[in-house]
């Protein structure tokens, strides 16, 4: 089990716990990459670079493993901005987000950060959503930025000066030539909607899926010598919960576990450690004591509440849809249509009605599986976790004697997976 709390709260966001599982530092609410130390939206300490938390993907460049980042959400959303960000406010994605007198004092975007700076420019993949974050706000564009760059352009025009093959694609059938092409380019980035990626339920046909963005990762990646490291969420499965959307949510981790076999179908256990988990817990709860093989989405079926009417197998504990009614009784589930037809928009009751539920306290668990899975035992902080990793891949700070004995050439990888968040591959190689 991991303890995923920030410094500053008792139930975290997903800055600070991506901060903590990708750098090894906990931090405050909302940053992310920085130290204890910086407050949130304080752009003076964003600058201090002693306040800089760099993550295991830096650490694995500065050892020559090459590095990925796959996610459903904005690649500049608060999970993967954790591979790569410095940011004290994890809402400033595009200039337009960042305050006027920070961008004076010299303070960065993400997205800057992630075509400009490192660890970010030297990342071989980089899938996702959030198009809208790179291009300008002008005429005919559904861009965000006001700086008037075209930080697509500029990702193009680096690997042209870096004299590297590169590829930049919008949606699932440049993405699928990509991956059928005889010689495949060095880096790629592929951004497929203006926003977050589509949920699955409700996706084009040529949007990739996340086992399709995972499978020309692994392709590309395994080409590496020296192994890799690869980023992967299932950030959707996060935003449904956030609407009470239960069957978007089961849905989304149908599709990540399609994403986890396809990785686990590409590598070996003998070379590859597998590790599970999440970057936090969510309210929803499975209640009740409903027959075996009773739709988990439907009724209890061996019993009302006390008040006579039937409740819910899935509830959260606070959400979208007040389980009270404007009577001040419960609300009858049974007589909704959208819930009767298993409408993927319906909202699930909760007892606390917020405009968004909230992330759950509870410690996640942590499950692994392949060389160093014994390291993955107990109850840890969760940053805890980048240093288990890295010590594995005999990166970082984390050098041990079997990363020097003589002899010793394995080619290895390692999966972290995060339920409701993340995957993370990484390739190692000991000499």
């Amino acid at each position: 089990l991991f303890q995923t709390y920030c410094i500053d709260a008792q139930v975290p966001d997903s800055a600070c716990t991506a901060t903590s599982y990708l750098t090894g530092v906990k931090t405050k609410y909302g940053v992310i990459g920085l130290d204890g130390n910086v407050t949130r939206g304080s752009c003076y300490s964003q600058l201090y670079e002693k306040n800089w938390a760099p993550s295991i993907g830096h650490w694995a460049l500065e050892h020559g493993l090459d590095v990925g980042l796959v996610t459903t959400t904005r690649v500049t959303h608060a999970s993967p901005a954790g591979m790569y960000a410095h940011s004290s406010e994890r809402n400033w994605e595009s200039d337009a987000d960042v305050p006027d007198e920070c961008l004076a004092m010299g303070c960065e975007d993400i997205a800057h950060q992630l075509v400009f700076n490192e660890p970010g420019r030297r990342f071989k993949i980089i899938l996702g959503g959030g198009r809208q974050e790179f291009l300008p706000n002008v005429t005919g564009s559904t861009g965000r930025r006001l700086d008037g760059v075209d930080l697509i352009e500029k990702w193009q025009k680096d690997k042209v000066e870096r004299n590297v093959s590169y590829a930049y694609v919008n949606d699932k059938s440049e993405l699928m030539k990509v991956y059928n092409s005889d010689e495949l380019p060095e880096y790629l980035l592929g951004l497929f909607h203006d926003d977050h990626m589509a949920y699955h339920l409700k996706s084009s046909s040529n949007q990739p899926t996340l086992e399709e963005m995972v499978e020309i990762a692994i392709k590309m990646l395994s080409k590496s010598t020296k192994g890799y490291f690869l980023f992967v969420e299932g950030g959707r499965i996060d935003h449904a919960h956030h609407d009470s959307l239960a069957h978007l949510a089961l849905d989304e981790t149908v599709e990540y576990s399609k994403a986890v076999k396809k990785a686990k179908e590409m590598t070996n256990e003998e070379d590859t450690l597998i590790v599970v988990s999440s970057d936090h817990a969510h309210t929803m709860t499975v209640a009740g004591y409903p027959s075996r093989g009773n739709d988990i989405l439907g009724l209890v079926d061996t019993t009302n509440g006390d008040d006579g009417i039937p409740y819910t197998t899935i509830s959260y504990a606070n959400g979208k849809a007040p389980s009270i009614g404007a009577d001040g009784k419960r609300v009858d589930v049974s007589l909704h249509q959208m819930f009767t037809s298993r409408n993927p928009d319906y909202s699930y009751p909760s007892l606390v009605p917020l405009d968004s539920e909230t992330h759950g306290g509870e410690d996640v668990a942590v499950f692994a599986s392949g060389p160093w899975q014994h390291l993955f035992t107990s109850s840890y902080e969760q940053n805890v976790i980048p240093h288990l990793m890295a010590y594995a891949m005999c990166i970082g700070d984390e050098q041990h004697a079997n990363c020097r004995s003589s002899g010793s050439n394995i080619q290895s990888s390692i999966l972290y997976i995060s339920i409701f968040s993340i995957v993370i591959t990484i390739g190692l190689y000991y000499n």
